[in-house]
Order: C-alpha cells, then structure tokens, then sequence
C-alpha cells in the first residue's frame, strides 16, 4: 500500500565542522575514528497503509565506521511516546526498510539493528533554530548558518541524502546523544537541515 511523509528534518554528528560523509556520498572518511550521528525526521503530513502518523517526530541514532558506504553500521531509531500501537507498527515497519523507499536504502549499510525505543518527543522551529528532545535519550538544537551580509544560508546542493539533495548548513548550538549503547555530544559539530518528501 502507498505511504507519504513530508516534513522537516536534520542531523548531528560527531564530525567537525562539515560532515565528509555527506558532500562525498558516503565515500570520504569522517574526521574522527567512528562516525556517531543522530537524524530526526519531524512529520507534518504522513500516512502509512492508512495509519495517519501526522504530527508525530521520529530520529535515526547510528554508529558507524569512518567510512559509512562500507557499511556496518549499528542503528538505533527513536520514536514519539505519543505514538499508539498501529503507528509504532507502520513507523516500525517503514524504518525497517519493509515498505521501500529511502529508509529501504539504508538496509544493505546496516550490521547491527539496536532496537526500537519509544521516548517523549519535543520538536520546535523557531528562526532558523530546530531543537528535538526524546527524554533523556537526545537532546539537540541546531542554528541554521548564514554568511554575514548575505541573506540566504549556507547550503550543499547535488548531493546524494535520504532527506533531500540540497541540505542548509547548521551547526549544533548544544548536542546529547546516549542510545543504544551510543554516546556523543555534539555540540559545534556538523549539522544540516532540509525539508523531505518521502513516499513509494
């Protein structure tokens, strides 16, 4: 059965400054020993075989060699508490790569699937600054980067994302990641931000 999600996404990881991972497709070493990221997907719209899952925040914790198209990646995911059972099995079962799309991806990159937690959710935008909270499991904020006297962002364009092929540069402004057995603070490291419009 057909799904769409659209909405707003970004990223942090542990890289400094730009993620080489990103602007390389996957092929450039991260400018530590691993890569440690967190992704979070915020749904405006979406509906999956029938099951609005609108309004609900959903994030990708991922572990993975400095080389990420190599692949062997630990990944967790993280999901709205507010999410009720036939959400969390939609949602499940779209992450898993079941339903196709860019989360199906991901599927050959992954070693190690760490699981499926649920945690409060809080998502806010405001003037450039997105922020998501999953209890005391993520909390981050990033601040979109724009080059003083210029007045649109900084941005990478014609790359190969599951977000978007055109991400605006962020930084993180304060970064806590402890899920799955993955840890990292991000704070001043490399971060995107783009809408998505993902369906199959």
């Amino acid at each position: 059965m057909a799904w769409t999600l659209e909405g707003t996404y970004f990223e942090n990881c542990s890289c400094d400054t730009i993620c080489p991972c990103t602007w390389s497709g996957l092929t450039a070493k991260a400018t530590h020993d691993r890569c440690k990221a967190m992704l979070a997907f915020h749904i405006d719209r979406g509906e999956i075989e029938g099951v609005d899952v609108s309004g609900l925040t959903f994030a990708l914790v991922a572990d993975t060699p400095p080389v990420m198209s190599e692949g062997n990646w630990k990944l967790g995911v993280v999901v709205d508490a507010a999410a009720d059972d036939a959400q969390m099995g939609v949602l499940g079962r779209l992450l898993a790569g079941d339903l196709g799309g860019p989360p199906a991806m991901l599927g050959p990159l992954i070693g190690e699937m760490a699981g499926i937690a649920q945690a409060p959710a809080e998502w806010s935008e405001d003037n450039g600054k997105i922020a998501v909270r999953f209890g005391d499991l993520i909390d981050i904020e990033v601040d979109t980067l724009v080059t003083p006297g210029l007045d649109q962002p900084v941005q990478l364009a014609n790359i190969f994302h599951p977000a978007n092929s055109t991400l605006t540069v962020s930084p993180a402004t304060k970064s806590k990641v402890d899920a799955f057995g993955i840890s990292f603070d991000g704070t001043g490291t490399s971060g995107f931000n783009a809408p998505y419009a993902w369906s199959a």
